[in-house]
């Protein structure tokens, strides 16, 4: 079985442009023009991003519109009042409440020895 194994190269392992110094490639000179060129098309892409801002209709009804209003009116009422509350002051209104519970909910004791 060892005769599988003799055709195994013993080297260190080859990785793409680790440690490899390719002396041939130089670094190419950019044109000026093609630069302009790409800042001429990069602001007239701008230009028509702020025009299509602009043109943006809102679609929604009237009613659709005081929805959301409300929806987000309501959504802030709900985090004030989470954060005007303490953890201490939660824990209070929560023993409050389970005192106020009826025995039914209690656990019930289980004892096999008595």
């Amino acid at each position: 079985k060892m005769s599988e194994y003799v055709t195994i190269q013993k080297s260190a392992l080859k990785l793409k442009g680790v440690g490899v110094v390719s002396e041939g490639k130089k670094k190419k000179k950019k044109n000026k023009e093609s630069k302009h060129r790409l800042e001429q098309v990069a602001t007239s892409q701008n230009d028509e991003e702020t025009k299509a801002k602009k043109a943006y209709v809102d679609k929604r009804t009237p009613a659709q519109i005081a929805f959301d209003k409300m929806q987000e009116k309501r959504q802030m009422e709900r985090i004030l009042k989470k954060a005007s509350k303490t953890h201490k002051h939660r824990v209070e209104d929560f023993n409050r409440h389970l005192d106020a519970l009826t025995e039914h909910y209690d656990i019930p004791k289980v004892s096999w020895t008595k």
